[in-house]
C-alpha cells in the first residue's frame, strides 16, 4: 500500500499556502497574499477531486494526526452518541491507533467486546499496543476490508466509523455489510469532519444509509463536524 495518497500531498500544500498568505502580505504586499490564497483554493479543490476519484485509507505514516484535538469526534462524545452497554459486542471499522476503541472497550466491561477491522496491519498493531497499555483484554483486531466484513450475519449490537467511510472505495457496499452484521435494531454511528478531504455531507450520508437499510436517529454537532447515529431498520 503506498505510504502517501496523492491528495495527502496536495492537502498539505494547500495548508502551507494558506498559512503563508498572511506572511506574504506582511513581507510583499496584498497581491502576494491573494496569489497564495488562490493557490490554496486551487490545491484544496484538487485535493477534494483526487480524494473522491482515488479513495483510500489514511496511510500509517500520518497516524500522528489522529492525536490532534478531536472536537465532536472525541471518545467521550462518541460514547454519548453510541451509548455502549455492558455485555455488548461492538464493531469499529478503521480504528486508527485505537483512541476510540479503548474507551468503548472499557465501557463494555466486564463481559462486552470490541472487534476492530482495518486494511493496514500496522494500524491494528498500534491498536493492540494501546489495548495492552490500558490493560484491556476485550479488544480484538482483524485485517479486513469494510466492503467484505469477515463476520456472520447479525453479530453486533452496534458499529461505528470515525472519518473512515469516505476512504472506502465502495462506501455503499460497506454500509450494506454493516447492516448485514448488525443485529435487528443495531446502532451505527458515523463521524465526519469538513476539513477531511474524504468528508461526506450528512444529507448524502442519510441517503446512502437509508438505501442500505438504516433509519436516521440523531446527530451531535453541525455541518463542520458531526457524529450521526442510525438504527438498523
Amino acid at each position: 500500500m503506498p505510504p502517501m495518497r496523492r491528495h495527502d500531498w496536495t492537502g498539505f500544500a494547500a495548508l502551507i499556502a494558506l498559512i503563508a498568505a498572511p506572511v506574504l502580505a506582511f513581507r510583499f504586499g496584498l497581491a502576494a497574499a491573494v496569489a497564495a490564497f488562490l493557490l490554496a483554493l486551487l490545491l484544496a479543490a484538487l485535493t477534494r477531486y483526487w480524494s473522491l476519484r482515488y479513495p483510500g485509507p489514511m496511510p500509517h505514516l500520518l497516524r500522528w494526526t489522529l492525536h490532534l484535538p478531536r472536537g465532536n469526534h472525541a471518545p467521550d462524545k462518541l460514547l454519548r452518541v453510541l451509548r455502549p452497554r455492558r455485555g455488548e459486542r461492538i464493531l469499529e471499522v478503521g480504528p486508527g491507533v485505537g483512541i476510540h476503541a479503548v474507551k468503548v472497550a472499557a465501557a463494555l466491561m466486564p463481559d462486552g467486546r470490541v472487534d476492530t477491522v482495518d486494511v493496514q496491519q500496522k494500524m491494528l498493531n498500534d491498536v493492540m499496543r494501546r489495548a495492552i497499555a490500558a490493560n484491556l483484554e476485550n479488544i480484538s483486531v482483524r485485517r479486513a476490508s469494510a466492503s467484505k466484513l469477515p463476520f456472520p450475519d447479525q453479530t453486533f449490537h452496534a458499529a461505528y466509523l470515525i472519518g473512515v467511510l469516505g476512504e472506502v472505495k465502495n462506501a455503499a457496499r460497506a454500509l450494506q455489510e454493516l447492516r448485514r452484521v448488525l443485529k435487528p435494531g443495531g446502532r451505527l454511528v458515523v463521524g465526519e469532519v469538513l476539513f477531511d478531504p474524504d468528508y461526506i455531507r450528512l444529507s448524502s450520508l442519510q441517503e446512502r444509509a437509508q438505501e442500505a437499510g438504516f433509519r436516521f436517529e440523531k446527530k451531535l454537532g453541525g455541518r463542520i463536524s458531526y457524529l450521526a447515529r442510525f438504527r438498523a431498520a
